[in-house]
């Protein structure tokens, strides 16, 4: 399944190259849960970020992040690809 995450607000000072490192952190994580983190986009103006994962579950998502790096997603939404 599809789902996509959105991190409501980054923390204080967080940069787009710490985005970045996160994004590497739950890549290198992933495969232990089966799940493949797509693409991010991050929102510098809002501070928000949205992560396109695809995963058996919308936990198994938010295991990644969490031993990833702890920043586990506010909301997450099932999506289909248009």
């Amino acid at each position: 399944m599809l789902f996509m995450d959105v991190h409501n607000e980054l923390p204080e000072g967080a940069t787009a190259k710490d985005v970045a490192e996160a994004h590497e952190a739950d890549l290198r994580t992933q495969d232990q849960h089966g799940v493949r983190y797509l693409n991010y986009w991050v929102d510098d103006q809002a501070g928000k970020v949205f992560c396109l994962v695809e995963a058996p579950d919308a936990e198994a998502a938010h295991r990644v992040h969490r031993e990833a790096h702890g920043l586990v997603a506010d909301e997450i939404y099932p999506v289909v690809q248009g």
